[in-house]
């Protein structure tokens, strides 16, 4: 019995067109943004932690960062159903979950709100354990939600912990959990 793959099986790759012009989509964003930064008095730098005696990232990285993450993305972002590429409905969702993750992060830390801020990525981390966050689209929807704010640098490093969290939970700790229930129920 053949039907369309499940959601988290391999699909085949979409072609090298489709992928380049996510990337290029993506790209042109963030050349978009860095421009208006340098127009309304430069590209900015933001400190780890938000600490002056730390290492100022630079905006300027997501030229490379962000291109780099929708590349690796568009491999799962295409399916093909009917003789036609399409956009893969789950790839989407967790893509727009990211955005809307990252928004509210930046939202809450552009407003003077560190309580929200930290209760948001708290629940980022919470979820971790138990939800796929470790997928390359929900890093790249985090670092574009974020990204307007405090540059693709720092949100990818943020997101990376994440998405690391996560696959440790998952690939890791809630297997083990499993062998260890099935072996006291034997």
């Amino acid at each position: 019995m053949h039907g369309p793959a499940a959601p988290d099986q391999p699909r085949t790759r979409a072609p090298a067109a489709l992928r380049i012009g996510f990337t290029t989509l993506i790209a042109l964003a963030e050349a978009a943004h860095l421009a208006w930064e340098h127009l309304h008095g430069g590209i900015v730098s933001h400190h780890l932690l938000n600490d002056p005696s730390l290492p100022a990232l630079w905006n300027g990285w997501g030229l490379l960062v962000l291109p780099s993450l929708a590349w690796f993305a568009s491999s799962r972002a295409f399916d093909r159903t009917g003789g036609r590429w399409r956009l893969h409905g789950p790839f989407a969702l967790r893509l727009l979950s990211g955005v809307l993750a990252g928004l509210a992060l930046s939202m809450a830390f552009s407003f003077g709100r560190e309580d929200i801020a930290g209760a948001v990525l708290v629940g980022l981390l919470a979820s971790a354990l138990v939800v796929r966050l470790y997928r390359i689209e929900c890093l790249l929807g985090f670092v574009l939600g974020m990204a307007f704010t405090f540059g693709a640098l720092l949100p990818t490093l943020i997101g990376g912990f994440i998405a690391l969290l996560s696959a440790a939970a998952c690939f890791g700790a809630w297997p083990l959990v499993g062998w260890a229930w099935a072996k006291t129920r034997a």
